[in-house]
């Protein structure tokens, strides 16, 4: 059993930073590969960014490459995501999400991860 708890949304300008934080209650959290998704209001869930447990394999959405970093500190059981230059289409609640699959290179399907956290709002104004 894996609990997640997302932290470090808010709201913020357009262009403006946010760094959220995943922080797991998981034995051997750096077995396990963590993604972010995101649900904007009125669509249906999208992929992110993830990492695997092997932390060199990072995926992104093409939406947030180059704006947004994952990373992860497995001595802290926590896996980051920096988001910089955010805009207004970044706005919806980040899930954040575990998978035992130990896949090279990181998930990008829902399908993948069977942990969810609660999830964190990033509302960006224009």
């Amino acid at each position: 059993q894996v609990q997640l708890v997302e932290s470090g949304g808010g709201l913020v300008q357009a262009g403006g930073s946010l760094r959220l934080s995943c922080t797991a209650v998981a034995r051997s959290f750096s077995s396990y590969t963590m993604g972010w998704f995101r649900r904007a209001p009125g669509k249906e869930p999208e992929f992110v960014a993830s990492i695997a447990w092997i932390s060199t394999s990072i995926e992104y959405a093409d939406s947030v490459k180059g704006r947004f970093t994952i990373s992860r500190d497995n001595a802290k059981d926590t896996v980051y995501l920096e988001m910089n230059g955010l805009k207004p289409d970044d706005t919806g609640i980040y899930y954040c999400a575990a998978s035992s699959l130990r896949a090279i290179p990181a998930g990008t399907s829902q399908r993948d991860y069977v942990y969810w956290g609660q999830g964190t709002q990033v509302t960006v104004s224009s």
